[in-house]
């Protein structure tokens, strides 16, 4: 799987450009499913996640070009198929918005239940009954989720919890069902605003993207021509803004939407950086000493689930006892044993850590357990006396693109090992 070699306690320095997000590119590139025709997708980040899915699409007879490393052209004409096979989509969770688009679609969608990290149980009983209201019926066979329906009737969901997944998957669902569809108790992160908007660029009627009600309109068809730009990823802009501060760097991390770091700009300032906030970027100088803080993940405008480990991480070497509280995912720990090998100290009790700041970390053989544990465990190694190994670094280039190149441009000392 390969494995990063990194040379610790080098701060880092300089620019560094923010690719697309990969929460939105992986649910607007499904959503292209639903277009008659044509569309251009720009700002695509170049990572693993976003090549599986389009090699699935391809083998449901989507025709993909890519126009440049983070432009692709999508004609969904040809697509002649509503299922995807286990072998297919084993290895991403956001495959299930293949449901919610071959529904709204077709009126059927045979797809197999998705792999991805595994940082918790992760149901989809929200999707289920979403479908179900709009008037299809869902059954399981053999690890494969089957949804049909005569006819999609717009119709009021509520959401029992805030679900990002489900809240896009019934957007996807309702775009051409009859009617009007209301969604209460939706999601509100950037990427769910980004997928309704990109849905309304190719013909469709979506209101309240960004509030906890979301209004449908049922058109006849989506018809594209157009062009869309996914925005900038909110994670990997938090990622190298924990490691400016980590590394007592001063990074500039550009082509951003700093509203949507608010709640990181926010601690990092508690934890004693410099934020400096720009029009589309914002600079990050790290200090000598990192305060203590206590930090709880929540749905957005919260602080967010997958910032969760690389915060964790600058928390280890806080002056003073620091505590992070998930509020998302029950084991979004599973990370901590790996950052004790490199001397933290840190104690968990359910969804609660304490962490005994140390003085510094100690470079050892360490691996990522999911994709934002895995980042988390580089910024360790780049804080680290001495040299760290960072193994099982796919799960890494499932959510960020070129992360070691762009590091190294900030004067990181880090290598891919194959």
């Amino acid at each position: 799987m390969g494995k990063f070699i990194i040379n610790g306690q080098k701060p880092l320095k300089g620019e560094v450009d923010i690719s697309g997000a990969k929460n939105a590119a992986v649910a607007i590139l499904p959503a292209a499913l639903l277009i008659t025709g044509s569309c251009r997708i720009e700002n695509i980040p170049n990572i693993r996640d976003v090549a599986i899915l389009k090699d699935i699409m391809s083998q449901m007879g989507v025709e993909i070009k890519d126009d440049d490393e983070s432009t692709v052209s999508i004609n969904s004409e040809k697509l002649n198929s509503f299922t995807a096979t286990y072998e297919m989509v084993n290895s991403m969770r956001a495959s299930y918005y293949l449901l919610g688009a071959l529904l709204g679609r077709f009126k059927r969608a045979e797809v197999a239940f998705p792999g991805g990290c595994d940082f918790g149980f992760r149901p989809m009983d929200q999707h289920f009954k979403g479908f179900e209201a709009l008037g299809a019926r869902v059954e399981i066979e053999h690890g494969i989720v089957k949804v049909f329906a005569e006819t999609l009737i717009g119709c009021q969901i509520y959401l029992d919890v805030v679900s990002v997944g489900a809240t896009i998957n019934l957007m996807l669902a309702a775009v051409m069902a009859e009617g009007t569809t209301i969604l209460e108790n939706s999601a509100k992160e950037p990427h769910v605003v980004d997928v309704a908007n990109f849905l309304n660029s190719m013909g469709a009627n979506v209101k309240g993207a960004g509030t906890d009600v979301i209004k449908i309109r049922g058109v006849d068809k989506m018809c594209g021509g157009s062009s869309y730009s996914i925005i900038p990823d909110q994670i990997e802009a938090g990622t190298f803004m924990i490691a400016a501060a980590a590394t007592k760097g001063d990074i500039v991390v550009k082509n951003i939407i700093p509203k949507h770091m608010e709640s990181l700009s926010a601690k990092l300032v508690e934890m004693n950086a410099q934020v400096i906030e720009g029009e589309d970027w914002i600079r990050v100088i790290g200090p000598e000493k990192i305060q203590k803080a206590s930090i709880m993940t929540l749905p957005y405008p919260g602080y967010p689930t997958d910032l969760h480990p690389p915060i964790a991480v600058l928390l280890s070497v806080a002056e003073g006892i620091s505590t992070v509280t998930e509020g998302v995912w029950d084991l979004r720990f599973q990370y901590v044993d790996e950052l004790k090998r490199m001397g933290a100290n840190i104690k968990v009790e359910g969804r609660i850590a304490l962490i005994e700041g140390v003085a510094r970390l100690s470079g050892a053989p360490i691996k990522a357990t999911d994709l934002r544990a895995g980042a988390a465990m580089v910024i360790a190694g780049l804080m680290a006396e001495g040299q760290t190994e960072v193994n099982d670094i796919t799960y890494i280039d499932r959510g960020y693109e070129d992360f070691e190149g762009k590091l190294r441009s900030l004067g990181g000392d880090i290598t891919r090992v194959e």
